[in-house]
């Protein structure tokens, strides 16, 4: 469905019954609710994020304001409280979600997700392939450098590990349906999540009270494990399954059993008192 927000959209999905999960998708996606995860007793609830498929682009946008856009979905859908799941470049949203709306989120995973920029004690870069590194510096270096660099033709190493080709073989081939088609109508939406994620993100991982699971590949070179460590060390109560041989895509494996996890914590959606 399209959600409309004042003077702009956003293109929702709804898939299933039970227990409410919001997926939040990496960079570049577009938002389809995550089939290799579907299963009975789970409603997937999902959206393109501003500038991606049918929402509206809006520039200069934080982190943060996943959370309020979450809130607006779940207003609209009439569901109370809910679960998050973010991988890559969702999971810093999911994480916003977690710390500015707790006493609607249950729990929250976080699959390969950044750290803050400019995190305090982490060496922010160390451990990037030499791609990811030189997209994101120049992220870091403002919009017009960025829109330099992604219309330079520059051509990207291959960031994934034999672990994640073999998962992009298995069931997570269903990436080719969200990857190619999240940049139909250009890098725009892709400059705007990387430059959300080396502003300010509008919040502290260590505000989130809600149980937090952060799943990490060891061999990720993309978002290394040392950002895993970092949002673990921060996060209250936080648990971190870092698995030494999986890399980006790879760490994906343990979805299923992370998805057990967050339906543990999430099976009272009825409003706290």
């Amino acid at each position: 469905m399209d959600l409309r927000l004042g003077d702009r959209t956003l293109r929702v999905y709804d898939h299933g019954d039970g227990v409410p999960v919001f997926w939040h998708h990496g960079t570049p996606n577009l938002g389809l609710p995550p089939e290799p995860l579907f299963r009975p007793g789970v409603r997937w609830v999902s959206y393109d994020r501003p500038g991606y498929g049918g929402s509206t682009p809006v520039p200069d946008r934080t982190v943060a304001s996943a959370a309020a856009d979450i809130s607006h979905i779940a207003d609209a859908l009439d569901i109370p409280r809910f679960g998050v799941f973010g991988h890559s470049g969702g999971a810093p949203h999911a994480l916003a979600c977690a710390a500015l709306l707790p006493d609607r989120v249950t729990a929250v995973v976080a699959g390969a997700s950044l750290a803050p920029f400019g995190a305090g004690g982490l060496d922010w870069f160390d451990g990037m392939v030499a791609s990811g590194k030189a997209s994101l510096r120049a992220a870091a270096a403002g919009r017009e450098e960025k829109e330099r660099h992604e219309s330079s033709g520059v051509e990207y190493e291959m960031e994934f590990t034999e672990a994640d080709l073999a998962t992009l073989r298995g069931k997570w081939s269903w990436f080719g349906k969200v990857v190619e088609p999240a940049l139909s109508n250009g890098p725009g939406p892709l400059i705007d999540d990387d430059l959300a994620y080396v502003r300010p993100w509008g919040f502290d991982p260590a505000s989130i009270t809600v149980p937090a699971l952060l799943l990490h590949g060891g061999r990720d070179g993309i978002c290394p494990p040392s950002h895993g460590r970092w949002l673990a060390s921060r996060i209250p109560g936080a648990e971190l399954r870092l698995t030494p041989d999986d890399g980006h895509i790879s760490v994906l494996d343990h979805a299923q059993a992370a998805l057990d996890w967050l339906l543990a914590h999430s099976t009272s959606t009825a409003p706290q008192a």
